[in-house]
């Protein structure tokens, strides 16, 4: 779960992090009155969970509350990088001397926490990686033994720095890892540090990203678990809903029982010249209700012009599956032809209670979608 800058700044600050002052805004009202209560040029940045929207326009700089307000009038409501910016955080422009990077990240390769920390900040650390090497320091974390001050200033060694900064660089280093091991976040990031010219060090910019798996320890979380920024309105209905499911841009609507099989399914589809409309997996052992609400939000999407069901029977039972596609189509106001592959536990019960039905059902996955896209022509 990706956090919002403004709201991984929110948390960091709980931890003595210095951020700059400023507020969120919604509107080009509220950019004005917070612009002028910092009372000097302020940064208007995004508030949307992709990375790169600074080079894709979404980081303004205003030299005062006027202009704040003009240049919010034209981010809210816009679209940068595919997100509708919705809101906007109101920053003041920092005096920028010099720019670190620092975070917290799982190295899954290495199945640990790995600190990083550079003199490049600003800029993408993959690019730093490729250009200047020797301008990044790593530190695997031991689990067990955990991250230390001491292991932070050992990191920063290798650099250039003077006592002073190292000790606070470092101070920053030791309270993203307690960060991120307090949230259960895959990433914290702080990119750029800024030390300003007076010396200060700020977290310019924020980023966090929150362990789904824990969000049961986080309640502070669990509304914005069910909440997409970037969701379709039918992705966004999926999640009320508990279903996996993702928009795609094809007319042919695909359900299928484990990630695995749906993949194979629009790999299949796409090889014979189907075009699918979306993924949606209703998970293993699913009920009648799981499936026949899932058949019912694929056969809602306009551009939808047939379904195919494709189940493979294990936990999974044929005829609960059969069950759940009559139903839907009794229940549905607006009917698509449906083709169903099955096999499996119960199929026999299954196959017959969907040619009852006046449904097909089809043994193997190649004659299925020839089927289905005979249907959609």
């Amino acid at each position: 779960m990706k956090l919002f800058e403004f709201e991984a700044k929110n948390i960091l600050r709980k931890y003595g992090v210095a951020t700059p002052k400023g507020n969120i805004a919604s509107n080009s009202d509220e950019a004005g009155v917070i612009a002028r209560e910092i009372g000097k040029p302020v940064v208007l940045k995004s508030q949307i969970l992709v990375s790169g929207r600074g080079k894709a326009g979404g980081i303004v700089f205003a030299d005062d509350a006027n202009e704040a307000e003009k240049v919010a009038s034209s981010f809210i409501g816009s679209t940068i990088k595919g997100s509708i910016v919705t809101s906007l955080l109101v920053e003041e422009k920092l005096n920028i001397a010099e720019q670190f990077y620092a975070s917290v990240v799982i190295d899954r390769q290495a199945r640990s926490y790995i600190v990083l920390a550079s003199t490049e900040g600003g800029i993408d650390i993959e690019e730093t990686a490729l250009v200047s090497p020797d301008k990044i320091s790593r530190h695997w974390v031991d689990a067990v033994a955990g991250f230390s001050q001491p292991e932070a200033i050992g990191m920063l060694s290798k650099f250039s720095l003077n006592k002073d900064d190292a000790t606070k660089f470092a101070s920053i280093l030791n309270t993203l890892y307690m960060a991120a091991m307090d949230n259960d976040a895959e990433l914290v990031e702080l990119n750029p540090l800024a030390k300003t010219a007076s010396g200060e060090f700020i977290a310019a910019d924020a980023r966090m990203i929150v362990d789904d798996n824990a969000i049961f320890r986080h309640p502070e979380f669990m509304d914005k678990s069910s909440i997409g920024v970037d969701d379709t309105p039918l992705e966004a209905e999926a999640r009320k809903q508990g279903l996996a499911y993702v928009d795609l841009s094809g007319d042919i609507g695909i359900i299928g029982n484990g990630a695995g099989l749906v993949m194979a399914t629009l790999d299949l589809v796409h090889y014979f010249g189907g075009r699918p409309a979306n993924f949606l997996d209703v998970g293993g052992g699913g009920n009648v209700g799981i499936t026949k609400r899932g058949l019912l939000l694929v056969m809602s999407k306009p551009e939808v012009k047939a379904v195919l069901v494709n189940i493979l029977g294990g936990i999974t039972r044929c005829d609960i599956v059969a069950q759940a596609v009559i139903e839907a189509l009794s229940e549905s106001s607006v009917k698509k032809p449906i083709v169903v592959r099955m096999m499996g536990t119960n199929e026999a019960e299954g196959t017959n209670m969907l040619r009852q039905a006046g449904i097909n059902s089809y043994p193997n996955m190649e004659k299925a979608v020839e089927e289905v896209l005979k249907t959609v022509g």
